[in-house]
């Protein structure tokens, strides 16, 4: 099983960060933390990297329920939702299988709630332009 959910757009990056963050926000998604890697890595290190974004998406209610199961469960939180320029310039979006993330937690009732993000995130992604 795949740790994340990925697709190709063919779309400016910042126009996909844009359309990402609002598809993000019609699922119920908010983006808590927005990380340019490029620009941390020029900045700490002096390198020179493709263009690179953290998205961190949470949606509120779905959290709630999930910690309620699981209180330790924040050290897997937010559902980090990447914006990526690819070698051969191309945009790529993927983001984590909360699923696949969630099984570390070994608590059988988070999978029903896991599964349902996992369709938003999908369905997020699988919306993208191009």
């Amino acid at each position: 099983m795949s740790y994340y959910i990925a697709k190709t757009v063919k779309q400016d990056f910042d126009a996909t960060v844009s359309e990402v963050t609002a598809r993000l926000k019609e699922r119920g998604f908010g983006v808590l933390t927005d990380i340019d890697v490029q620009a941390t890595l020029k900045a700490k290190i002096g390198a020179d990297t493709p263009k690179y974004r953290i998205l961190g998406a949470c949606n509120p209610r779905f959290a709630h329920e999930a910690l309620k199961l699981e209180t330790h469960l924040g050290v897997l939180l937010p559902c980090n939702v990447i914006v990526r320029e690819t070698a051969d310039h191309q945009v790529e979006v993927a983001s984590i299988d909360p699923v696949a993330s969630l099984e570390r937690a070994g608590n059988e009732a988070l999978r029903g709630l896991a599964e349902t993000v996992r369709k938003d995130l999908s369905a997020v992604i699988e919306a993208l332009g191009g």
